[in-house]
Parts: structure tokens; sequence; C-alpha cells
């Protein structure tokens, strides 16, 4: 058994309650296709007109980091998480893991979207990444991958988005 099967079964072990798991789901399900992230861009866009400018880039990014993490995905093909003791929580929309794609996208989401709504945002990477892991279908290199390219390309767009403003 390989050290991210063992890190797997323990966190499940130490973590997978009810209530976890139902706050896991949500936010797994908030993430899927980065549906979530999209829409609130979207919104934000629509409702705040002073700065549409910004949740449009804010929105842009998190596409460009969701469909980089699916191109990786295919190149990559890494199977997902598979063990007795693992037991696996949702359903996925595909077989590969590495890397996260809830990952890459709340990552970048979390560096995006903080100009816009506050620094809290910083709180939803870690929560997303234990949320994958939990729910049993990632490694911790795949969320760890995932977390690393969403935060190159939030880091990218915002110092893009700095320079621009002068």
């Amino acid at each position: 058994m390989s050290v991210e099967t063992n890190i797997l079964i323990g966190l499940q072990r130490a973590t997978a309650r009810p209530a976890t798991l139902a706050a896991a789901r949500a936010m797994s399900h908030a993430g899927e296709h980065a549906a979530a992230w999209l829409a609130l861009a979207g919104a934000g866009a629509a409702v705040d007109r002073s700065r549409r400018r910004e949740w449009v880039r804010a929105g842009a990014a998190v596409f460009v980091a969701h469909a980089s993490s699916v191109v990786l995905k295919r190149v990559a093909r890494r199977l997902r998480p598979e063990h007795d003791d693992l037991t696996t929580h949702v359903s996925t929309p595909s077989r590969w893991s590495f890397p996260s794609s809830h990952a890459t996208s709340t990552t970048t989401t979390a560096i995006v979207f903080a100009p816009l709504l506050g620094r809290w945002t910083a709180l939803l990477p870690p929560v997303m990444a234990w949320s994958r892991m939990a729910l049993g279908v990632h490694y911790p290199t795949d969320v760890l991958a995932g977390t690393a390219l969403g935060a190159a390309v939030g880091i990218l767009s915002e110092r893009r988005r700095t320079e621009e403003a002068g």
C-alpha cells in the first residue's frame, strides 16, 4: 500500500462523519466543473456594474484554470484512489485524478475573487483539498498539484490585472 493511500485511509477514519461528509459533498458539488465559481463571476458581472470587467476577468481565469487541469488529467491519466479500506463518497465525471480540477479552480477562485470579495476566500482551497481526499476521490499529490496549478493561474491573472491598473 502506498504512502498516499495510507494518508487517505487515515484522513477518512479521522474526519469522515455524517456532518463532515455532507459539507465535503456540498463543496464537491459547488466545485464540479467550476460551476459555482463561474456562476458567482457571472452574477458579480451582472450585479456589480462598476467592477464588471474585474468579474469577467476573474471568471475567465477560473475557466482557464479548470480547462488546464482537465487537459492535464488527460495527459497524466492517473487513476483515482482505490483500496478496500477507502470509501468513495461521491461520483466523479472521469476516472482520472491528477491534478484535482476542484483544487485547481478553487485555488484560482480564492486568488482572483479576493480583491472582489475579501481575503476570506483564502479559506476555500484548504477546505476543498480536504473534501476531495475525505470523499476518497483524490490522492494528496492530486490536490497539491491542483492547488499549485490554480495558484499559478490566479497569480498570473492578478499580476496582469494590477499591471493594467497601473
